[in-house]
Protein backbone atom coordinates (compact mmCIF):
# COMPACT_ATOMS: atom_id res chain seq x y z
CA UNK A 1 0.00 0.00 0.00
CA UNK A 2 0.81 3.64 -0.81
CA UNK A 3 1.48 5.46 2.08
CA UNK A 4 0.15 9.46 2.96
CA UNK A 5 1.95 11.44 5.77
CA UNK A 6 -0.76 14.61 6.74
CA UNK A 7 0.89 17.36 8.84
CA UNK A 8 -2.17 19.79 10.13
CA UNK A 9 -1.56 22.69 11.47
CA UNK A 10 -3.81 24.95 13.50
CA UNK A 11 -7.55 24.27 15.01
CA UNK A 12 -10.13 21.63 15.29
CA UNK A 13 -11.67 22.87 11.74
CA UNK A 14 -8.60 21.82 10.29
CA UNK A 15 -7.76 18.81 12.24
CA UNK A 16 -11.48 17.39 10.63
CA UNK A 17 -10.64 18.74 7.63
CA UNK A 18 -7.50 16.89 7.34
CA UNK A 19 -9.62 13.67 9.03
CA UNK A 20 -11.51 13.86 4.94
CA UNK A 21 -8.43 14.01 3.52
CA UNK A 22 -7.41 10.51 4.88
CA UNK A 23 -10.54 9.35 4.07
CA UNK A 24 -10.13 10.58 0.33
CA UNK A 25 -7.02 9.05 0.19
CA UNK A 26 -7.85 5.89 1.91
CA UNK A 27 -9.92 5.31 -0.69
CA UNK A 28 -7.30 6.39 -3.59
CA UNK A 29 -5.13 3.02 -1.73
CA UNK A 30 -2.81 5.15 0.16
CA UNK A 31 -2.43 4.06 3.69
CA UNK A 32 -1.39 6.76 7.00
CA UNK A 33 2.13 7.40 8.33
CA UNK A 34 4.26 9.56 10.45
CA UNK A 35 7.53 8.24 8.52
CA UNK A 36 8.52 10.84 5.61
CA UNK A 37 10.72 8.67 4.47
CA UNK A 38 8.41 5.78 4.18
CA UNK A 39 5.69 8.79 2.72
CA UNK A 40 4.75 8.79 -1.09
CA UNK A 41 2.34 12.00 -0.64
CA UNK A 42 2.91 14.64 2.09
CA UNK A 43 0.77 16.90 3.24
CA UNK A 44 0.78 20.21 5.11
CA UNK A 45 -2.37 21.36 5.75
CA UNK A 46 -2.15 24.80 6.84
CA UNK A 47 -3.22 27.75 9.59
CA UNK A 48 -3.01 31.25 8.62
CA UNK A 49 -4.68 32.48 12.42
CA UNK A 50 -1.45 32.68 14.44
CA UNK A 51 1.77 33.26 12.82
CA UNK A 52 3.82 30.87 14.90
CA UNK A 53 1.67 28.40 12.68
CA UNK A 54 2.92 29.69 9.41
CA UNK A 55 6.68 29.97 10.74
CA UNK A 56 6.42 25.98 11.79
CA UNK A 57 4.88 25.48 8.01
CA UNK A 58 7.82 27.43 6.35
CA UNK A 59 10.52 25.55 8.34
CA UNK A 60 9.14 21.97 8.12
CA UNK A 61 8.57 22.44 4.44
CA UNK A 62 11.78 23.65 4.03
CA UNK A 63 13.26 20.44 5.40
CA UNK A 64 11.45 18.56 2.71
CA UNK A 65 13.64 20.31 -0.11
CA UNK A 66 16.61 17.72 0.70
CA UNK A 67 13.94 14.56 1.07
CA UNK A 68 12.79 15.78 -2.48
CA UNK A 69 16.15 15.90 -4.20
CA UNK A 70 16.73 12.17 -2.94
CA UNK A 71 13.09 11.25 -3.95
CA UNK A 72 11.73 13.17 -6.82
CA UNK A 73 8.97 10.91 -6.90
CA UNK A 74 7.60 12.12 -3.83
CA UNK A 75 4.26 14.57 -4.25
CA UNK A 76 4.27 17.40 -1.85
CA UNK A 77 1.17 18.98 -1.35
CA UNK A 78 -0.10 22.30 0.69
CA UNK A 79 -4.00 23.29 1.10
CA UNK A 80 -5.64 24.63 4.30
CA UNK A 81 -6.18 28.78 5.18
CA UNK A 82 -2.88 29.72 3.85
CA UNK A 83 -3.15 28.50 0.60
CA UNK A 84 -6.05 30.69 0.52
CA UNK A 85 -3.84 34.14 0.66
CA UNK A 86 -2.47 35.07 -2.79
CA UNK A 87 0.35 36.85 -0.71
CA UNK A 88 1.31 33.80 1.08
CA UNK A 89 0.60 31.39 -1.90
CA UNK A 90 2.88 33.31 -4.47
CA UNK A 91 5.46 33.46 -2.25
CA UNK A 92 5.46 29.92 -1.29
CA UNK A 93 5.37 29.25 -4.85
CA UNK A 94 8.63 31.29 -5.60
CA UNK A 95 10.69 30.18 -2.71
CA UNK A 96 9.55 26.72 -2.50
CA UNK A 97 9.23 24.99 -5.89
CA UNK A 98 9.50 21.66 -4.72
CA UNK A 99 6.16 21.82 -3.59
CA UNK A 100 3.84 20.11 -6.40
CA UNK A 101 0.38 20.71 -5.51
CA UNK A 102 -1.50 23.56 -3.72
CA UNK A 103 -5.30 23.69 -2.52
CA UNK A 104 -7.47 25.60 -0.53
CA UNK A 105 -9.98 25.00 1.96
CA UNK A 106 -12.99 24.86 -0.05
CA UNK A 107 -12.01 22.14 -2.43
CA UNK A 108 -11.00 18.98 -0.42
CA UNK A 109 -13.04 17.11 -2.76
CA UNK A 110 -11.11 17.71 -5.43
CA UNK A 111 -7.93 16.15 -4.23
CA UNK A 112 -7.98 13.03 -6.31
CA UNK A 113 -8.31 15.01 -9.57
CA UNK A 114 -5.82 17.17 -8.19
CA UNK A 115 -3.21 14.26 -7.64
CA UNK A 116 -3.90 12.86 -10.81
CA UNK A 117 -3.31 15.52 -12.84
CA UNK A 118 -0.16 16.09 -11.47
CA UNK A 119 0.93 12.78 -11.76
CA UNK A 120 0.48 12.49 -15.60
CA UNK A 121 1.52 15.92 -16.36
CA UNK A 122 4.70 16.26 -13.48
CA UNK A 123 3.83 19.85 -13.17
CA UNK A 124 2.47 22.41 -10.49
CA UNK A 125 -1.14 21.93 -9.95
CA UNK A 126 -2.51 24.66 -8.18
CA UNK A 127 -6.66 24.65 -7.48
CA UNK A 128 -8.05 27.79 -5.29
CA UNK A 129 -12.12 28.28 -5.09
CA UNK A 130 -12.21 31.74 -3.16
CA UNK A 131 -15.89 32.13 -3.09
CA UNK A 132 -17.60 30.22 -0.25
CA UNK A 133 -17.36 26.34 -0.40
CA UNK A 134 -19.99 24.50 -2.11
CA UNK A 135 -20.88 21.87 0.70
CA UNK A 136 -19.74 18.70 -0.59
CA UNK A 137 -21.99 15.87 1.28
CA UNK A 138 -20.34 13.02 -0.01
CA UNK A 139 -16.82 13.48 1.64
CA UNK A 140 -16.78 11.52 4.14
CA UNK A 141 -14.04 11.07 7.44
CA UNK A 142 -11.28 8.77 8.50
CA UNK A 143 -11.44 9.36 11.83
CA UNK A 144 -9.14 9.75 14.26
CA UNK A 145 -11.14 8.30 16.88
CA UNK A 146 -13.98 6.13 17.16
CA UNK A 147 -15.32 7.05 20.39
CA UNK A 148 -15.71 11.09 19.86
CA UNK A 149 -15.84 13.23 16.66
CA UNK A 150 -15.65 16.34 15.17
CA UNK A 151 -18.81 17.21 13.18
CA UNK A 152 -18.74 20.87 10.58
CA UNK A 153 -21.77 22.11 11.13
CA UNK A 154 -21.24 25.35 8.86
CA UNK A 155 -18.53 26.69 7.06
CA UNK A 156 -17.46 30.09 6.86
CA UNK A 157 -17.68 33.92 8.77
CA UNK A 158 -19.36 36.95 8.42
CA UNK A 159 -18.12 38.63 11.83
CA UNK A 160 -14.40 40.07 10.16
CA UNK A 161 -13.01 40.86 13.98
CA UNK A 162 -10.11 43.04 12.48
CA UNK A 163 -7.50 40.86 14.09
CA UNK A 164 -9.13 37.72 12.31
CA UNK A 165 -8.13 36.52 8.59
CA UNK A 166 -10.49 33.57 9.21
CA UNK A 167 -13.23 35.05 6.86
CA UNK A 168 -10.69 35.96 4.30
CA UNK A 169 -9.47 32.27 3.88
CA UNK A 170 -13.01 30.26 4.88
CA UNK A 171 -14.96 32.69 2.81
CA UNK A 172 -18.55 33.69 3.69
CA UNK A 173 -21.05 31.70 6.29
CA UNK A 174 -22.84 28.79 5.24
CA UNK A 175 -25.04 26.15 6.91
CA UNK A 176 -25.35 22.46 6.11
CA UNK A 177 -28.74 20.94 5.99
CA UNK A 178 -29.47 19.89 9.27
CA UNK A 179 -30.28 16.41 7.93
CA UNK A 180 -27.37 15.79 6.60
CA UNK A 181 -25.53 17.00 9.77
CA UNK A 182 -28.25 14.34 11.79
CA UNK A 183 -27.70 11.95 9.26
CA UNK A 184 -23.68 12.11 9.65
CA UNK A 185 -24.00 11.91 13.17
CA UNK A 186 -26.31 9.32 13.42
CA UNK A 187 -23.68 7.08 11.17
CA UNK A 188 -21.23 8.11 13.99
CA UNK A 189 -23.29 6.73 17.25
CA UNK A 190 -24.38 3.24 15.12
CA UNK A 191 -20.69 2.83 15.23
CA UNK A 192 -19.80 3.79 18.49
CA UNK A 193 -19.03 7.38 19.02
CA UNK A 194 -20.63 8.78 22.31
CA UNK A 195 -19.62 12.33 22.39
CA UNK A 196 -19.43 14.65 19.10
CA UNK A 197 -17.77 18.12 18.91
CA UNK A 198 -20.47 20.92 17.08
CA UNK A 199 -17.72 23.05 14.48
CA UNK A 200 -18.22 26.55 13.44
CA UNK A 201 -16.64 29.48 13.34
CA UNK A 202 -19.84 31.05 14.84
CA UNK A 203 -22.07 28.41 16.00
CA UNK A 204 -25.24 30.76 17.37
CA UNK A 205 -25.65 31.74 13.76
CA UNK A 206 -25.85 28.32 12.39
CA UNK A 207 -29.17 28.26 9.82
CA UNK A 208 -29.01 31.73 8.55
CA UNK A 209 -28.33 30.47 5.43
CA UNK A 210 -30.87 27.68 5.01
CA UNK A 211 -34.58 28.15 3.30
CA UNK A 212 -36.03 27.64 6.49
CA UNK A 213 -36.29 28.54 10.13
CA UNK A 214 -34.38 26.25 11.82
CA UNK A 215 -31.79 27.61 14.59
CA UNK A 216 -28.63 26.20 16.30
CA UNK A 217 -30.92 25.25 18.98
CA UNK A 218 -33.38 23.57 16.60
CA UNK A 219 -30.15 21.45 15.61
CA UNK A 220 -28.93 20.43 19.57
CA UNK A 221 -32.82 19.36 20.11
CA UNK A 222 -32.66 17.32 17.65
CA UNK A 223 -29.00 15.88 17.99
CA UNK A 224 -30.04 14.96 21.53
CA UNK A 225 -32.89 12.62 20.41
CA UNK A 226 -30.08 10.29 18.75
CA UNK A 227 -29.68 6.90 20.47
CA UNK A 228 -25.66 6.25 21.29
CA UNK A 229 -24.77 9.89 21.52
CA UNK A 230 -24.32 10.82 25.02
CA UNK A 231 -22.67 14.12 25.01
CA UNK A 232 -22.80 17.17 23.00
CA UNK A 233 -20.48 19.86 22.62
CA UNK A 234 -19.96 22.97 20.10
CA UNK A 235 -17.66 25.73 19.55
CA UNK A 236 -16.88 28.19 18.91
CA UNK A 237 -19.46 30.87 19.91
CA UNK A 238 -19.98 34.24 19.47
CA UNK A 239 -20.75 36.11 22.82
CA UNK A 240 -23.08 38.86 20.04
CA UNK A 241 -25.12 35.90 18.84
CA UNK A 242 -25.55 34.01 22.72
CA UNK A 243 -29.62 33.83 23.32
CA UNK A 244 -31.33 33.27 25.68
CA UNK A 245 -32.79 30.40 23.99
CA UNK A 246 -29.53 28.86 23.99
CA UNK A 247 -28.92 29.31 28.03
CA UNK A 248 -32.16 27.57 28.16
CA UNK A 249 -31.20 24.37 26.22
CA UNK A 250 -28.68 23.37 28.65
CA UNK A 251 -31.45 22.79 31.17
CA UNK A 252 -33.76 20.98 28.75
CA UNK A 253 -30.83 19.14 26.70
CA UNK A 254 -29.91 16.13 28.92
CA UNK A 255 -27.05 15.25 26.47
CA UNK A 256 -26.19 19.29 26.28
CA UNK A 257 -22.39 18.85 27.86
CA UNK A 258 -22.75 21.77 30.85
CA UNK A 259 -19.23 23.31 29.51
CA UNK A 260 -19.23 27.21 27.48
CA UNK A 261 -16.50 28.06 25.69
CA UNK A 262 -17.55 32.14 25.18
CA UNK A 263 -14.51 33.77 24.01
CA UNK A 264 -14.47 37.17 25.73
CA UNK A 265 -11.30 38.43 23.69
CA UNK A 266 -11.09 41.42 25.72
CA UNK A 267 -12.92 43.24 28.64
CA UNK A 268 -12.49 46.56 27.85
CA UNK A 269 -15.23 48.31 25.88
CA UNK A 270 -12.50 50.05 23.56
CA UNK A 271 -10.65 47.82 22.21
CA UNK A 272 -13.84 45.49 21.71
CA UNK A 273 -14.93 48.39 19.30
CA UNK A 274 -11.67 48.17 18.11
CA UNK A 275 -12.01 44.64 17.35
CA UNK A 276 -15.47 44.86 15.84
CA UNK A 277 -16.73 42.41 18.15
CA UNK A 278 -20.30 44.18 18.24
CA UNK A 279 -20.86 43.55 21.99
CA UNK A 280 -19.83 45.46 25.22
CA UNK A 281 -18.36 43.96 28.76
CA UNK A 282 -21.70 44.60 29.90
CA UNK A 283 -23.57 42.54 27.26
CA UNK A 284 -20.95 39.56 28.06
CA UNK A 285 -21.20 39.68 31.69
CA UNK A 286 -25.23 39.24 31.43
CA UNK A 287 -25.23 36.58 29.17
CA UNK A 288 -22.66 34.70 31.71
CA UNK A 289 -24.77 36.01 34.20
CA UNK A 290 -27.63 34.02 32.27
CA UNK A 291 -26.11 30.72 32.58
CA UNK A 292 -24.46 30.89 35.78
CA UNK A 293 -28.43 31.26 36.88
CA UNK A 294 -29.60 28.39 34.88
CA UNK A 295 -26.86 26.31 35.58
CA UNK A 296 -24.62 27.06 38.14
CA UNK A 297 -21.65 24.19 38.16
CA UNK A 298 -21.57 24.73 34.75
CA UNK A 299 -17.40 25.74 33.22
CA UNK A 300 -17.19 28.49 31.48
CA UNK A 301 -14.09 28.93 28.98
CA UNK A 302 -12.79 31.52 27.33
CA UNK A 303 -10.18 33.15 24.72
CA UNK A 304 -8.00 36.03 26.06
CA UNK A 305 -6.10 38.33 23.46
CA UNK A 306 -3.26 40.58 25.11
CA UNK A 307 -1.72 43.64 23.76
CA UNK A 308 -4.17 44.42 20.83
CA UNK A 309 -3.18 47.89 18.93
CA UNK A 310 -4.07 50.25 21.40
CA UNK A 311 -4.09 48.80 24.48
CA UNK A 312 -3.61 50.48 27.34
CA UNK A 313 -2.90 49.46 31.15
CA UNK A 314 -6.46 50.50 31.60
CA UNK A 315 -7.73 48.92 28.62
CA UNK A 316 -5.40 45.42 29.88
CA UNK A 317 -7.08 46.02 33.37
CA UNK A 318 -10.79 46.02 32.35
CA UNK A 319 -9.98 42.54 30.98
CA UNK A 320 -7.91 41.15 34.61
CA UNK A 321 -11.16 42.58 36.18
CA UNK A 322 -13.72 40.57 33.82
CA UNK A 323 -11.39 37.96 34.48
CA UNK A 324 -12.13 38.05 38.39
CA UNK A 325 -15.82 38.84 37.73
CA UNK A 326 -16.53 36.02 35.46
CA UNK A 327 -14.40 33.56 37.04
CA UNK A 328 -13.19 31.32 34.43
CA UNK A 329 -12.83 27.50 34.76
CA UNK A 330 -9.70 28.02 32.26
CA UNK A 331 -9.02 30.61 29.30
CA UNK A 332 -6.81 30.54 26.25
CA UNK A 333 -4.61 33.46 26.04
CA UNK A 334 -2.57 34.45 23.05
CA UNK A 335 -0.63 37.05 22.94
CA UNK A 336 -1.63 39.94 20.00
CA UNK A 337 0.40 38.60 16.52
CA UNK A 338 -0.24 41.12 13.53
CA UNK A 339 -1.87 39.42 10.62
CA UNK A 340 -1.16 40.78 7.36
CA UNK A 341 -4.11 41.31 5.30
CA UNK A 342 -6.60 42.45 8.42
CA UNK A 343 -7.22 45.76 9.48
CA UNK A 344 -5.46 45.63 12.41
CA UNK A 345 -2.47 45.13 11.13
CA UNK A 346 -2.16 48.49 9.57
CA UNK A 347 -3.99 50.27 13.14
CA UNK A 348 -1.09 52.72 14.86
CA UNK A 349 -0.55 52.55 18.61
CA UNK A 350 1.00 49.17 17.93
CA UNK A 351 1.79 46.76 21.55
CA UNK A 352 5.36 46.27 22.61
CA UNK A 353 6.75 42.58 22.58
CA UNK A 354 7.95 43.69 26.20
CA UNK A 355 4.87 45.03 27.50
CA UNK A 356 2.75 42.34 25.64
CA UNK A 357 4.71 39.81 27.79
CA UNK A 358 4.60 41.39 31.14
CA UNK A 359 0.95 42.03 30.20
CA UNK A 360 0.49 38.55 29.44
CA UNK A 361 2.25 36.99 32.82
CA UNK A 362 -0.05 39.24 34.81
CA UNK A 363 -2.76 38.18 33.02
CA UNK A 364 -2.05 34.84 33.91
CA UNK A 365 -1.38 35.14 37.29
CA UNK A 366 -4.69 36.24 37.74
CA UNK A 367 -6.39 33.19 35.41
CA UNK A 368 -4.70 30.21 37.84
CA UNK A 369 -5.81 30.44 40.90
CA UNK A 370 -8.96 30.81 39.99
CA UNK A 371 -8.54 28.23 37.52
CA UNK A 372 -7.27 25.64 40.91
CA UNK A 373 -10.07 27.25 43.18
CA UNK A 374 -12.72 25.73 40.70
CA UNK A 375 -10.59 22.61 40.47
CA UNK A 376 -10.36 21.95 44.41
CA UNK A 377 -14.24 22.23 44.60
CA UNK A 378 -14.15 19.25 42.59
CA UNK A 379 -12.23 17.30 45.14
CA UNK A 380 -14.53 14.51 46.71
CA UNK A 381 -16.90 14.71 43.80
CA UNK A 382 -18.14 11.65 41.45
CA UNK A 383 -17.20 12.73 37.80
CA UNK A 384 -18.20 10.82 34.51
CA UNK A 385 -15.35 10.44 32.76
CA UNK A 386 -15.00 9.51 29.05
CA UNK A 387 -11.44 7.82 28.51
CA UNK A 388 -9.47 9.05 26.13
CA UNK A 389 -5.55 7.77 26.17
CA UNK A 390 -2.95 6.14 27.92
CA UNK A 391 -0.40 8.62 29.36
CA UNK A 392 2.66 8.58 27.47
CA UNK A 393 4.61 8.78 30.88
CA UNK A 394 3.14 5.95 32.70
CA UNK A 395 1.21 3.23 31.12
CA UNK A 396 -0.89 2.29 34.04
CA UNK A 397 -2.20 5.77 33.69
CA UNK A 398 -5.37 6.65 31.79
CA UNK A 399 -6.98 10.11 31.18
CA UNK A 400 -10.13 11.18 30.08
CA UNK A 401 -12.20 14.42 30.56
CA UNK A 402 -15.89 14.97 32.64
CA UNK A 403 -18.32 16.60 31.15
CA UNK A 404 -17.40 20.31 31.75
CA UNK A 405 -14.61 19.37 29.73
CA UNK A 406 -12.05 18.61 32.35
CA UNK A 407 -9.05 17.09 32.24
CA UNK A 408 -8.23 14.12 34.82
CA UNK A 409 -6.03 11.45 35.02
CA UNK A 410 -6.34 7.94 36.79
CA UNK A 411 -5.19 4.31 36.89
CA UNK A 412 -6.55 2.09 34.73
CA UNK A 413 -6.03 -0.52 32.12
CA UNK A 414 -6.54 -0.02 28.21
CA UNK A 415 -9.85 -1.57 27.69
CA UNK A 416 -11.08 1.38 29.06
CA UNK A 417 -10.80 3.82 26.55
CA UNK A 418 -13.99 4.99 24.66
CA UNK A 419 -16.03 3.96 27.72
CA UNK A 420 -17.48 6.32 30.22
CA UNK A 421 -16.62 5.79 33.64
CA UNK A 422 -16.77 7.07 37.18
CA UNK A 423 -14.08 8.58 38.51
CA UNK A 424 -13.81 9.57 42.43
CA UNK A 425 -11.82 13.30 42.20
CA UNK A 426 -8.94 13.51 45.13
CA UNK A 427 -6.90 15.88 44.01
CA UNK A 428 -6.62 19.22 41.43
CA UNK A 429 -4.24 20.94 39.99
CA UNK A 430 -4.12 24.25 38.19
CA UNK A 431 -4.99 22.23 34.48
CA UNK A 432 -5.80 18.53 35.55
CA UNK A 433 -7.49 16.72 37.97
CA UNK A 434 -6.28 13.55 39.40
CA UNK A 435 -8.42 10.51 40.58
CA UNK A 436 -9.87 6.69 41.21
CA UNK A 437 -11.66 4.90 39.63
CA UNK A 438 -15.05 3.76 41.27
Amino acid sequence: MKKVLINTFGCQMNEHDSEKIAWIMEGMGYGPTMDKEEADVIIFNTCAVRKSAEDRVFGQLGELKELKRRKPEIVLALCGCMMQRDDIRSYFLKKHRHIDIVFGTNNIHKLPQLLNRHQESGKLVVDIVEDTREIEESVEADRKYSYKSYVNIMYGCNNFCTYCIVPYTRGREKSRDPESIIREITDLAANGTKEITLLGQNVNSYGKTLDRDYSFVDLLKDINEIDGIERIRFMTSHPKDFSRELALAYTSLDKLSPHLHLPVQSGSNRILRSMNRNYTREDYLEKVSWIKELVPDISITTDLIVGFPGETEEDFMDTVRLCQEVRFDSAFTFLYSVREGTKAASMHDQVSDELKHERFQRLLDTLHPIGLELNRRLIGTIQKVLVEEVSKNDENMLSGRTDGGKLVHFRGTEDLIGKLVNIDIREAKTFTLEGVLV
